[in-house]
Order: structure tokens, then C-alpha cells, then sequence
């Protein structure tokens, strides 16, 4: 479901072929209505923990009817990272994913390889319903209609389903919504807790937006919330009747998958690294005041860090079409104007220039610390350290031009 996909990443080769060829012999055109057999299912595979592409989950729509020889998936979750600029294009935001289709059969197995567990729930519906929902997918799986523009939050693998069931059901859909209350920020985290350096990541970019409660409907934007939604869900009809959405759930238990490898950055967590990244500049500071001398590098190398760091917020906040990217907080402490600091830091008759720059950022970043509780955007434990580094060297900075050495 989430922002990467092992479907499109791993395996590129096979998955072309399962869900872009996977449809050869399918059209949107002539095609038979379906027979009274026939089974629209909601399926929601299982987050893959070994992939941090694949930790969110993922939703999909299959169309099954034995009497005419169809059983197809229809997938929302689909790129092309064969475009031209396609890196740059993800980071700004503006992928498009476009509808993809396969077999049921190689789409089980697929997922079954990995060892995620997909639950398939048969949706309640009448035979005019779900023809319905046929003919909307052969629809959105023309050349012309199959590619969206992709957005996290709102309009993913998950929400796609969702939306074309509620507009063709003949009701209205009643969400019982069996879950509490998070804001996005902890429902992404929960799905990444055990990627400490994702988390970072995520919280890093994502801005206050992020800590806002989301609404239960807005919950459906992982698989995991859409599956407890749809199960609890019932359709109530114009004449007021009312019925369950799903009918039957079946789970199709997946092969025990290998135990994970363990890698160095199992070890090393973001809050290690940030703390020994902390250690090491405190014990510089320690060894600088000690022989009352100055290391420049170190700081260019430390403010030419956090301005690109600066650079990446900024882009993500007011050029990318990313969701929730700003307001984003973490700009006190990651800016662009680190990097003119780095050049005050490489002239000589700038050194007033440059103590000014630390003035500012030392006032700065102390009343960042003192009031961190405060902030309204959870903020990464691993930030402190990170923060307290520079708050130490532009401290440092205001100490070394007070006794004029440095």
C-alpha cells in the first residue's frame, strides 16, 4: 500500500509481467455480465516487517466467477519507475500509480513467497452491485483512465477500493469504525516500529499536519484499518433495509517466511547514532577548551549537514506535493541558512559575522529545548541530541569570541 512497495520494487521483471501482462486477454469492451456465482472480495495483505517497503500493508480488489473463467485482482499499488526523472518526480511528490490487474493465483503467490497473510472479505452484495463494480474497474483500467496521481494519505491502494465500493453499493455505507482514535504520525510509526530509521525519516519530513487526529474514515488509509472497517460495516439501502457489507472472511495463510537477517543498522539506531554523534562533539569542544584552540572543519562539517538537511524540509514543505510536509518544526533547528553560516565559518573577516550567527542560533535553538513539550509536532527523541549538538558548537562559537581565541 505504503509510499514504496515491494511489488514494484523487488522482483521488477516478475511483477511487470504479473499485473501489466497479467490482463492481456482483458477489456474493457464486449465484456459478459457477470453470472449470478460470481464474488467481489475485499483483500488486505499483512505489513512485511523484512521490507521497509512493505511494513504498511496492502489492499486489492478480486472479481471471481466460476462460471465465466474469471478471477482477477485489480491493484491500485502499481508504478513505472522506468519515467524519465522518476526520482526527482517521487520527491516532489507527483508519482503517478496507475491501476494494474493479475490472476488471483499469481497474485497469492506472490505474496505468499514473502509470508504475508492475506484476508479475503467477501463482500455482501446484490448481483447488480457487483456488476457494477465490474464494469467501474474495467473503466478504470483503461490505458486512459489507469494512472492517478498518488498521495499517501488520501488517495493510496487502500482508499481506491474503498471508494469505488461506497459509490456503487445501492445505500449507504455505515462505518461501526472498531478502533481508536490516532492521529497519522502514530499510525504510520506503529506500522514502522520496528524500522527506527524509517520512523526518523518520516518524522523528520513530515510536519505538524501529521499530529492532527484522523478522522475514522481517514484511519482507511492503511489496509489493516480498511480490513476492521469493511467488518463491521453495513449497508443501509434508500428503503431503509439494512445488511452486512461483508458476507464471508477467509484467510489464505502464507508460507513461514525466513527469519530476518540482522544488519549493522539493526544496531545502530537513529537514537544511538545521534547520541555519539553528541559524544564526539562534546568531547572536541572538551579537548578545544582545554588547549584554548579552534577546530573550523568540524563545525563546516556539522553546518553544511544541517543546511542540507535544511535544504530537504524546505523542498518538501513548499515545493513538493507531498502531504503534511508543513508547517514542519524541525526548520528551527534544519535550515538553509546553515550553509551561509559554513561560508562565515571559511572567512577570516567574517569571524563577526559569523559569532553573530551563532548568537542567534544558540538563542534560537535554547528556547527550542526549554520549550520542547510545548512544540505542537512530535518531534523524534533522537532529535535532542542532534539539537543539542549544534546548540553546543554555536554556544562554543559566542564563548570562543567572548575570550577571543578561535
Amino acid at each position: 500500500m505504503p509510499l514504496l512497495n515491494k511489488n514494484i520494487f523487488g522482483n521488477a521483471g516478475k511483477i511487470v509481467f504479473l499485473f501489466l501482462f497479467g490482463l492481456l486477454s482483458l477489456t474493457a469492451t464486449a465484456q459478459p455480465r457477470l453470472s449470478d456465482e460470481a464474488r467481489v472480495s475485499l483483500l488486505t495483505s499483512a505489513p512485511y516487517d523484512e521490507e521497509v517497503f512493505t511494513v504498511y500493508g496492502h489492499a486489492a480488489l478480486r472479481v471471481y466467477d466460476p462460471a465465466l473463467g474469471i478471477d482477477y485482482i485489480f491493484n491500485y499499488g502499481i508504478f513505472d519507475f522506468s519515467k524519465p526523472n522518476f526520482v526527482y518526480r517521487f520527491a516532489k511528490g507527483e508519482t503517478d500509480y496507475q491501476l494494474g490487474a493479475a490472476r488471483f493465483a499469481d497474485y497469492v503467490v506472490e505474496y505468499q513467497m514473502r509470508g504475508s497473510d492475506i484476508t479475503e472479505q467477501v463482500l455482501n452484495l446484490t448481483t447488480e452491485e457487483k456488476e457494477r463494480i465490474w464494469e467501474a474497474l474495467l473503466v478504470n483500467y483503461r490505458p486512459e483512465n489507469r494512472v492517478y496521481r498518488y498521495n499517501f494519505f488520501f488517495d493510496n491502494c487502500a482508499t481506491r477500493p474503498a471508494a469505488i465500493i461506497e459509490k456503487q453499493v445501492n445505500g449507504t455505507i455505515d462505518y461501526q469504525y472498531p478502533y481508536a482514535p490516532h492521529t497519522f504520525r502514530e499510525l504510520i510509526n506503529h506500522c514502522s516500529r520496528n524500522h527506527p530509521w524509517l520512523t526518523f525519516g518520516c518524522d523528520l519530513a513530515l510536519g505538524s499536519p501529521t499530529d492532527r487526529l484522523a478522522t475514522p474514515h481517514e484511519m482507511m488509509f492503511l489496509p489493516s484499518y480498511l480490513k476492521e472497517a469493511f467488518s463491521r460495516a453495513v449497508v443501509t439501502r434508500p428503503d431503509g433495509s439494512i445488511r452486512a457489507l461483508v458476507g464471508e472472511t477467509n484467510l489464505i495463510e502464507a508460507v513461514e517466511p525466513d527469519e530476518p537477517e540482522k544488519d549493522i543498522w539493526d544496531i545502530l539506531t537513529p537514537n544511538l547514532c545521534a547520541w555519539l554523534f553528541l559524544g564526539i562533539f562534546l568531547a572536541l569542544t572538551g579537548i578545544e577548551w582545554h588547549r584554548r584552540a579552534y577546530f573550523p572543519p568540524a563545525d563546516i562539517l556539522l553546518f553544511l549537514l544541517a543546511g542540507a538537511g535544511g535544504i530537504v524540509i524546505t523542498f518538501l514543505g513548499f515545493i513538493s506535493e507531498h502531504p503534511c510536509t508543513w508547517p514542519n518544526w524541525s526548520i528551527l533547528w534544519l535550515h538553509p541558512l546553515h550553509l551561509v553560516a559554513v561560508i562565515l565559518f571559511c572567512v577570516k573577516k567574517l569571524k563577526k559575522a559569523a559569532y553573530y550567527y551563532h548568537f542567534i542560533n544558540f538563542a534560537t535553538l535554547t528556547l527550542m529545548l526549554l520549550a520542547w513539550t510545548f512544540i505542537p509536532q512530535h518531534l523524534n527523541n533522537a532529535f535532542i541530541p542532534l539539537v543539542a549538538t549544534l546548540w553546543l558548537r554555536s554556544g562554543w562559537g559566542v564563548y570562543r569570541k567572548k575570550w577571543k581565541f578561535g
